[in-house]
C-alpha cells in the first residue's frame, strides 16, 4: 500500500511538472516575427530623403508614403520646396496618351528629370517608354530626345575632400580601377600590375618582375582578399603609388569545401598573431605614361594602416595623399604594433624620401571613426594631423616643410570623428564630432572651424545622431537626424547652421498602431562604479504585471565597434525586439574599451582584450534590474564574431552569472586569427598574455547550456578557432551543442533564417523552460550579423 502511495505521489509530481511546461507555438514564433525589419519597414511613411541634385544646387526627391507617392523640389537659394510638378495633371494627360488609367498618387515611375529651360518633366514608365510632360501646355507626348536634359550633379563638391586622386572607379567585374579621367583601368595580371585604355582597349604592362607572393599592388594579407589592384591614382591620372607585397615566408591558410566528390582545397596567405613573417609592402610609384617603376628609398613596411586591419579598407591605398601635380606623394609609415606612425614626402620622380614628423603612443594609434583624417595641404605647405595625444581625437596643424606643429584646431572633451571637407581656399574644416550632445556621448554632430582653431560653429542643430550630406557646390547641406527612439527629421541648412527648408518628418504612426515599440535608451554605471555606459533595452510590447523575465544580453565587444552600432533610428534593430517578444527582456550595453569616446575609455582593457567588457555588462544588468522586472538568475547572453568570444568567455569566466549563451563564429583564440587584429588592440603577442584569454583554456569551468556554431568556410575567423573550443569540452567531459555550416562563410549567407530560429529556440527551451514550436521557418535574415572589423 505504501508503494502505491508513493507511485500516486511521484505521478503527481510529473504531472505537476508537466503542467507547468509552457509551450510555445507557431503562432508565438509568428508574431515575434512581425518585429523583424521586413515586416515593420512597410509600415513607416516618409523621411527618407534622397536626393537628386541638379543645377544651381536645387534637387529633387521622391517622398513615399502608403498614401502616396510625391515628387519634391527644393530650391535652397530661394528657401522653396514644392511638388515637382502638378501630379493630377501629368497623370491625367498620361493617361490620355497611353489610354490607360494612371493613379496621380502612384505614378507608374520613380525618376524623372528636366529639360534645362525647366519647361518639361522628363520621365521613364515601366515599360521603358520615354516621355515628357509639358508643364504649360499640360500635355505628355513621346520624349523623341529633342529636348535637353538637365546634367545631374554629384554631391559634394567644394574643396578636397579626399586625400589625393583617390582609387578610382571599379571596372570589370571590380578588378580593374579605373583613373580619375576615366581613360585608363589599371589591373593585375601574373602578378604584375597592367594598364588598359578604355576607349582603345589597348593594354600595356607596367611591371614586369612581379611573382607568386611577391607581386604588384596584391590585395591578399589577411581575412581580406579579392583579385583588385591595391593602388590610388595620382590626381592628374599619371602616376600610381602602390607596392610590391612580400608574403614569400608568410603562412597559409585552408579551407576545404563540403560535396559529393572530390573536396576543393582554399589556400591564401594569413598571417597570424605573433608570427615571425608578416606581409610587407615595397612601397612604388609608377609612372604610368612611361611604364616606369620608381622605388620609394625606404626599407619596406609592416602592412598596416591607422584606420582599420588593411591598408585597402577604404575601397583604394590608404594613407596616401597626392599633390596635385603628382610630383609629390605623402603617407604614412606605420609600425607593426600600431604605436609609432612616420609621416614622409616622397618625391614621385627620384624616389627620395623625406621624414617630416612621428608620433608614438602607448597603446595603439587610430586616425579616426570611418575615415582617416590626415590631409597633405601642398598649396599651403601644411599638413593637417588627427592625434588623441590630449586623450580625445583632434586636429592639429603642422608645417610641412620644419615638422613643427603650428598650432592644435579643435579641442575639448569630445572627439573628431570624421574630416568631412577641406576648404583650402577659405581655411575652413568641416567635420563631424561625438561627445558635445550631454544626452549621448555618441550623438554626432557636423561643425566647422577655421584653421586657426577659431569660429567653431555648430551646423546641425537638434538633439540626436546626425547624417549629413553636401551639395554640389557645398554651400547647403542636407541632414536627417534622430534618435533610437525618436523617429527622424530631415532638414536643410546654410553653411552657417541656418535653417533654409524643412523637408521631411518620418511617420511611424501605421507602425505603433500594430504594437511596435522602440527600445528605450539607458545609462548606467560601469564596473569601476564611476564611468557613465549607454545602451538600449527591449522589452515586451505586452508586460505582465507583477512577472520577472530573463533577460539576454547581446554582446559585441569590439574594440573596434560596439553593442549598438548606429545611434540613429532603426524600425529594427535584428531580432532583438523579436527574441523580445518570446518573452525576454534584451539588453544592448556599450562596454568600456569601445571607440567614439576618450582615448582612456578606449584603451581601458588593452593588452587584455578577453575581459570583453563583461565585468560592465553584469554591472549593467544589476543596475537595469532595479528600473525594469528583470530574473538575475535566468541571464542568457549571445553574440557574433568578436560577441561570439565574449560569450563563450563570459560563460566560462562567469559560469554563475551567465547560464546560457550562444556563441557565434568566435575568435577564441586571437594567435589563430588575423596577425593585424589582435596585435593592433591587444599588443604584440610578446607583451600581451594572450594564452590567458584563449577561450579553449578557460572551457572546462562551463555549467550552463552553450552552443556553438561556425562557418566552416569563414574565411575572417577560420573555424578552427571554435574548434578548438570543441576540442577543450570534450576532454572536460563538458556538454554543449554546435551548429556548423558546412559552405558557409563568416555571416552564414542563405542559412542566416536557420541560425536565427535555432537561437530562438535554444534561448526558449533553456533560458524561459518552454519548448519551442517544431522546425518554425523564419521568412528571411533581417540583418547580418556585423563581421569583424
Amino acid at each position: 500500500m505504501r508503494k502505491y502511495l508513493l507511485t500516486l505521489s511521484a505521478i503527481a509530481l510529473v504531472a505537476s511538472a508537466g503542467a507547468q511546461q509552457k509551450t510555445l507555438t507557431a503562432k508565438d514564433y509568428e508574431r515575434a516575427e512581425k518585429f523583424m525589419s521586413y515586416n515593420t519597414e512597410p509600415f513607416i511613411d516618409g523621411g527618407n530623403v534622397r536626393p537628386v541634385w541638379l543645377a544651381n544646387d536645387q534637387f529633387w526627391y521622391l517622398n513615399s508614403s502608403s498614401k502616396k507617392n510625391e515628387f519634391i523640389l527644393v530650391d535652397p537659394a530661394k528657401k522653396t520646396r514644392a511638388a515637382a510638378f502638378d501630379h493630377q495633371k501629368l497623370a491625367a494627360a498620361l493617361a490620355s496618351a497611353t489610354g490607360t488609367a494612371v493613379d496621380a498618387n502612384k505614378l507608374p515611375f520613380q525618376t524623372i528629370n528636366f529639360s534645362t529651360d525647366g519647361r518639361y518633366v522628363l520621365f521613364a514608365t515601366a515599360d521603358n517608354k520615354k516621355w515628357k510632360y509639358d508643364t504649360q501646355g499640360g500635355q505628355v507626348s513621346a520624349d523623341d530626345g529633342s529636348v535637353a536634359a538637365v546634367t545631374t550633379a554629384a554631391a559634394g563638391g567644394f574643396g578636397r575632400a579626399g586625400r589625393g586622386g583617390g582609387g578610382g572607379r571599379a571596372f570589370g567585374g571590380g578588378n580593374e580601377i579605373a583613373s580619375p579621367d576615366g581613360k585608363k583601368a589599371v589591373f593585375i595580371k601574373d602578378w604584375n600590375l597592367w594598364v588598359r585604355d578604355v576607349a582603345t582597349d589597348k593594354t600595356t604592362q607596367l611591371t614586369t618582375d612581379g611573382v607568386k607572393d611577391f607581386g604588384y599592388a596584391t590585395d591578399n594579407a589577411g581575412w581580406k582578399s579579392s583579385d583588385r589592384p591595391v593602388v590610388r591614382w595620382s590626381p592628374d591620372s599619371k602616376k600610381l603609388a602602390t607596392f610590391k607585397q612580400d608574403q614569400r615566408n608568410v603562412t597559409d591558410m585552408y579551407l576545404v569545401t563540403t560535396n559529393v566528390g572530390a573536396p576543393v582545397l582554399k589556400a591564401w596567405k594569413y598571417p597570424l598573431a605573433g608570427a615571425k613573417d608578416i606581409a610587407m609592402i615595397h612601397r612604388v610609384i609608377i609612372d604610368v605614361e612611361n611604364a616606369k617603376v620608381v622605388n620609394l628609398q625606404i626599407p619596406p613596411d609592416a602592412h598596416r594602416a591607422t584606420l582599420s586591419d588593411d591598408i585597402s579598407s577604404s575601397g583604394t591605398f590608404d594613407d596616401n595623399d597626392w599633390k596635385e601635380d603628382g610630383s609629390q606623394l605623402a603617407f604614412l609609415s606605420t609600425s607593426r604594433d600600431h604605436k609609432n606612425e612616420k609621416f614622409r614626402i616622397a618625391d614621385a620622380n627620384t624616389g627620395a624620401v623625406r621624414e617630416v614628423f612621428e608620433e608614438t603612443v602607448a597603446t595603439q594609434f587610430e586616425s579616426g571613426r570611418g575615415a582617416i583624417n590626415w590631409r597633405y595641404l601642398p598649396n599651403s605647405n601644411e599638413i593637417l594631423w588627427y592625434s588623441e595625444r590630449d586623450n580625445w581625437g583632434h586636429l592639429y596643424l603642422y608645417d610641412a616643410t620644419t615638422g613643427k606643429l603650428k598650432n592644435q584646431v579643435t579641442k575639448g572633451e569630445w572627439l573628431v570623428s570624421r574630416l568631412i571637407k577641406v576648404d583650402e581656399k577659405n581655411r575652413t574644416l568641416y567635420f563631424t564630432a561625438s561627445g558635445t550632445q550631454k544626452s549621448n556621448p555618441y550623438f554626432q554632430s557636423l561643425y566647422k572651424i577655421g584653421f586657426d582653431g577659431k569660429g567653431l560653429t555648430l551646423l546641425t542643430p537638434g538633439e540626436g545622431n546626425h547624417t549629413t550630406s553636401f551639395s554640389p557646390s557645398g554651400n547647403y547641406l542636407i541632414d536627417t537626424y534622430s534618435k533610437p527612439d525618436v523617429a527622424p527629421v530631415t532638414v536643410v541648412y546654410d553653411l552657417n547652421g541656418k535653417l533654409v527648408a524643412e523637408l521631411e518628418k518620418t511617420d511611424v504612426s501605421r507602425l505603433v498602431a500594430t504594437g511596435w515599440k522602440p527600445p528605450v535608451p539607458v545609462s548606467v554605471k560601469a564596473a569601476d562604479g564611476k564611468t557613465d555606459i549607454y545602451g538600449l533595452v527591449f522589452t515586451p510590447t505586452k508586460m505582465e504585471p507583477g512577472k520577472k523575465y530573463p533577460v539576454i544580453d547581446y554582446i559585441y565587444p569590439g574594440p573596434q565597434g560596439g553593442s549598438v552600432g548606429s545611434w540613429s533610428f532603426t524600425a529594427s534593430r535584428g531580432d532583438h525586439q523579436a527574441l523580445a517578444e518570446l518573452g525576454f527582456i534584451v539588453v544592448l550595453i556599450e562596454g568600456t574599451s569601445n571607440p567614439n569616446r576618450s582615448k582612456s575609455y578606449h584603451d581601458m582593457n588593452y593588452g587584455n582584450m578577453g575581459e570583453n567588457t563583461l565585468p560592465d555588462q553584469m554591472t549593467a544588468i544589476r543596475q537595469l534590474s532595479q528600473r525594469y522586472p528583470i530574473d538575475t538568475t535566468k541571464v542568457g547572453i549571445w553574440g557574433h564574431s568578436g560577441g561570439g568570444f565574449a560569450t563563450a568567455a563570459a560563460m566560462f569566466r562567469y559560469p554563475d552569472f551567465f547560464k546560457v549563451g550562444i556563441s557565434e563564429s568566435g575568435n577564441h583564440e586571437n594567435r589563430n586569427y588575423e596577425d593585424d587584429w589582435g596585435e593592433r588592440y591587444n599588443g604584440l603577442v610578446a607583451n600581451a598574455n594572450y594564452e590567458a584569454q584563449a577561450n579553449q583554456n578557460i572551457a572546462k569551468n562551463l555549467k550552463g547550456k552553450l552552443m556553438l556554431a561556425h562557418g566552416m568556410m569563414d574565411n575572417n575567423v577560420p573555424p578552427y578557432n571554435t574548434l578548438l573550443v570543441v576540442e577543450a569540452l570534450e576532454k572536460a567531459n563538458k556538454s554543449f551543442d554546435l551548429v556548423l555550416f558546412p559552405n558557409s562563410a563568416h555571416g552564414y549567407g542563405a542559412y542566416g533564417p536557420y541560425m536565427m530560429r535555432r537561437r530562438w529556440d535554444y534561448f526558449v527551451k533553456n533560458l524561459l523552460g518552454a519548448e519551442p514550436p517544431e522546425n518554425y521557418e523564419l521568412r528571411s535574415a533581417a540583418s547580418a550579423p556585423r563581421p569583424q572589423q
